[in-house]
């Protein structure tokens, strides 16, 4: 830590000058402006104007031919996330045919593109400028097609209607584009200054809407697997009794609904509505212990040990996706309480 002292221009101004090194590592000269902010315990952090842009920096990951591709695309998510421009793959022999697969896969996902390309090389490159994005647009975004994947999973578990289930699968990709780069976007902001004051936010919004991403994907994901069990259901020639499949319907619609009303608690800071939301998930509770007592009661009119199984399984892994679409509403709630008790800066 370099430590400087205070001293006075004139009558009344008070100056402290910038280290050296500093200023030349950010190329800056007489004239150029800085920009500074005071921090929540007071401290003041001084910052490149607004006019000068992030310096790109690129990764280089080293692959093996025996690396699976799933590890393969932890490690450029991994640096994709932590704010990579570009990430170069390169292997000493040659990028397999899955493993190329795999790097193309996860280069849409996270909108990247493939600039340059050989039989032991890949190099691939964001199309997006951070300073020019919107945290809550992008929020908006991702949570307006999750909502609609929830909304379409209990359609098609209502109706039976395997296209609608089968649709709900490709929206699932779309709200992993948009979490993987919010995620990107709040690491970024939590490192430079300069790009959390585009954004409006502080170190504590980075943290508080970490948590509300990895909630909104992880609701869209449990609305992709009830989808999933719509689709083995009628594969495997199915069917939920009317009684309980209008009870677990219900009991889907009010977790869908208490999830909705907690997101848009947390994004309007709304506190008291998220009090309200913690109260109705108790109500949802309820519903799925009638569920499950109905539920092995109507189950002896099937044919077979093997088919009650069956049925069993997929009619208890559509409750456990119910309640966690609830239990993730009232996680969203509990943070909007706790952003709403924020300090002022």
């Amino acid at each position: 830590m370099v430590k400087r002292k205070i001293m006075s221009l004139g009558r009344s101004s008070l100056v402290v000058s910038l280290p050296k090194n500093w200023t030349e590592l950010n190329g800056l000269k007489k004239g150029d402006a800085v920009s500074c902010a005071i921090q929540r315990d007071r401290s003041l952090v001084i910052s490149l104007g607004g006019t000068k842009k992030r310096r790109h920096s690129d990764a280089t990951i080293d692959v093996d031919s025996n690396e699976d591709a799933s590890v393969l695309i932890r490690r450029i998510i991994g640096n994709y996330l932590n704010g990579y421009y570009g990430i170069r793959l390169v292997s000493k022999s040659i990028l397999t045919v899955p493993q190329r697969k795999a790097i193309r896969d996860i280069a849409g996902k996270l909108y990247m593109r493939i600039m340059e390309s050989d039989s032991k090389s890949m190099y691939l490159v964001t199309l997006i400028d951070e300073s020019e994005a919107s945290l809550p647009s992008t929020i908006e975004r991702m949570q307006t097609i999750c909502l609609s994947m929830c909304v379409d999973s209990l359609k098609s578990l209502k109706s039976e209607d395997i296209k609608l289930a089968k649709s709900v699968f490709s929206e699932d990709d779309e709200v992993d584009h948009f979490a993987f780069f919010t995620l990107r976007l709040l690491r970024l902001a939590a490192l430079d200054t300069t790009l959390a004051k585009q954004l409006e936010i502080d170190l504590l919004d980075c943290v508080d809407f970490q948590t509300l991403v990895y909630l909104i994907e992880r609701t869209a994901d449990l609305a992709a697997d009830i989808a999933r069990c719509v689709v083995l259901l009628a594969g495997n020639q199915q069917r939920i009794s009317e009684e309980i499949l209008t009870l677990m319907v219900n009991a889907g619609v009010e977790a869908v609904d208490l999830y909705e009303q907690a997101v848009q608690a947390f994004l309007s800071e709304d506190f008291p509505f998220s009090s309200e939301i913690l109260n109705q998930q108790k109500r949802i509770k309820k519903l799925d212990q009638e569920i499950a007592s109905r539920s092995f009661r109507s189950l002896g009119a099937q044919s077979s040990l093997e088919r009650v199984a069956q049925l069993v399984c997929l009619i208890c892994s559509i409750r456990d996706d119910i309640q966690r679409i609830a239990g993730c509403g009232a996680e969203v709630a509990e943070l909007g309480i706790n952003r709403a008790f924020k300090t002022a800066p």
